[in-house]
């Protein structure tokens, strides 16, 4: 199932990108292992103990793109409570009136629990980007004694209501003058990259398996290094997320791996070998699993890239 990239996309490139962790599922106070590509956040400032920052089962990036003296502030994703994500950034002291964008990587409770409360505090209308289906109501999870579970959804009304311009398109779409670009509906090509069969939608009266088209990541270009890939969660399979970014930078360069990978649960953890052994091929310079990507495949992806895996933390900085 591969999915048309619009001719119109110029990517441009980028001197540099910084991409804060708001919110991801782990946070450790204590991690000490910082470099000169990624930041811990400090546990003492000014003689006093800080704050500690909340984690949750959700996503949250900030990411700044630098071009000259130009800079540029993208929200992606928004975790899933309504609490984590303004405490967090509180907490690093982010300014929220510089977000320029927001862009949603699915439609999933996880990552756009806090959608509201970020756009009242951006003091101007907003672009949210998503691909259509982000706002299905009609979504659930079927279990094998029948039970179905019913996926929170997003309310276009209450959204707008609170500043969002949405911005609905299938397609790879520019922002920050060109600097960065959402992916649009992932194309997918592996043979091992699969969608959980127990996921289903009602779309005009009928009843179909939900393969999660809405699944979308963002990249960016970096001059002399290449392509920062970031993942919501890689429901398309985090092979295809990256192979559909090269398409559309129409490079195969790849500097960084971010986000959640979806290599978690009985379904998904057979695949963990040929992922990794496809991730080797690509050989990104910095792996960063997050989210959903689950211990075994974090515990395996470190074993056997260890020059390349960080492990995420709430608070961590990286430097691309």
């Amino acid at each position: 199932m591969d999915s048309e990239v619009s001719k119109d996309i110029d990517l441009l490139l980028a001197d540099g990108v910084e991409v804060t962790i708001i919110i991801d599922n782990y946070t450790d106070a204590l991690l000490a292992d910082s470099t000169e590509r990624f930041k811990r956040p400090p546990i003492v400032v000014n003689g006093q103990i800080v704050k500690a920052p909340l984690a949750e089962h959700g996503l949250c990036l900030l990411i700044k793109i630098f071009k000259g003296s130009e800079s540029h502030t993208i929200l992606f994703d928004a975790g899933w409570s309504n609490i984590a994500v303004p405490y967090n950034l509180r907490l690093f002291g982010i300014d929220t009136s510089e977000i320029e964008a927001i862009v949603l990587s699915h439609g999933h409770m996880d990552h756009f629990g806090s959608l509201i409360e970020i756009l009242k505090g951006i003091p101007r209308k907003t672009p949210l980007i998503a691909h259509p289906d982000a706002f299905l109501a009609t979504r659930y999870l079927e279990f094998s004694d029948g039970v179905r579970g019913r996926f929170p959804f997003l309310d276009e009304e209450s959204l707008m209501k609170a500043g969002a311009e949405l911005v609905k398109t299938k397609y790879p779409l520019l922002l920050a003058s060109g600097l960065m670009a959402s992916m649009g509906q992932v194309g997918r090509i592996t043979e091992f990259e699969k969608v959980m069969p127990n996921r289903y939608l009602e779309r005009n009266g009928e009843v179909e398996c939900d393969l999660i088209l809405d699944d979308q990541g963002v990249l960016i270009n970096v001059k002399d290094r290449g392509l920062v890939v970031i993942s919501g969660c890689a429901h398309s399979g985090i092979i295809n997320t990256i192979h559909h970014a090269q398409k559309i930078a129409a490079t195969n360069k790849v500097h960084a791996v971010l986000g959640g990978f979806h290599l978690t649960g009985p379904f998904f953890e057979p695949i963990i070998g040929e992922t990794i052994e496809a991730l080797k091929k690509i050989n990104p310079g910095i792996v960063v699993p997050m989210h959903c990507t689950g211990r075994k495949a974090l515990n395996q992806i470190a074993q056997e890239m260890p020059e390349q895996f960080v492990l995420s933390s709430v608070g961590t900085r990286f430097f691309f």
